[in-house]
């Protein structure tokens, strides 16, 4: 009784752990193709780069539903006695996860979004950091373009005092020659 009781408790704390690990798999899911969607959508890609997103969109869904075939049948055979691990259902998500990210991310309509949100995202940091030189210029405190004016003013002097001691090494060494 004690081993039945045993194999049951273990069973329904990996059945737990699984549905856990799924549920967080199904929200990175979730959360990925709705930014990807989102992309898609601001960068209003050419038709046939749509069509190509769509078509790997649909293979990636044929990748998790080949997935979820899998998982139903191992917790059938596990339910019917078979030892079945959680550490293979957990392989068959994460494997069908990385293939459908392949299937999707393959395609030049999600690398037209990708483009169009990195151009985005580099915009926005460029908009930041005027607003935080205004501000710090507002505010009477040096900027970043302060800062770099200040270091290229010391490199040239610093460039400058070299070439001074050169000539002054050149002078000092003329005159121990004896002025020659």
């Amino acid at each position: 009784m004690s081993d039945s009781y045993d194999f049951g408790q273990q069973w329904a704390e990996m059945a737990e752990q699984m549905n856990e690990a799924m549920e967080q798999n199904m929200e990175s899911q979730s959360a990925f193709m709705q930014s990807w969607a989102e992309a898609m959508e601001s960068s209003m890609p050419a038709e046939d780069e749509l069509a190509e997103g769509m078509e790997g969109y649909s293979q990636a869904y044929e990748v998790w539903m080949d997935a979820a075939e899998q998982l139903l049948e191992r917790t059938e055979d596990a339910a019917a006695g078979e030892d079945v691990s959680f550490t293979e259902l957990r392989d068959i998500w994460l494997q069908s996860a990385n293939e459908a990210f392949k299937e999707v991310m393959d395609t030049s309509a999600f690398a037209a979004a990708n483009g169009q949100l990195v151009q985005s995202m580099m915009e926005m940091q460029e908009e930041l950091n005027e607003l935080s030189e205004d501000t710090l210029e507002e505010m009477g405190l040096p900027t970043g373009s302060h800062i770099d004016e200040v270091g290229e003013r010391l490199v040239e002097l610093e460039r400058r005092q070299h070439a001074v001691e050169q000539k002054l090494d050149r002078v000092l060494e003329h005159l121990e020659d004896g002025g020659e």
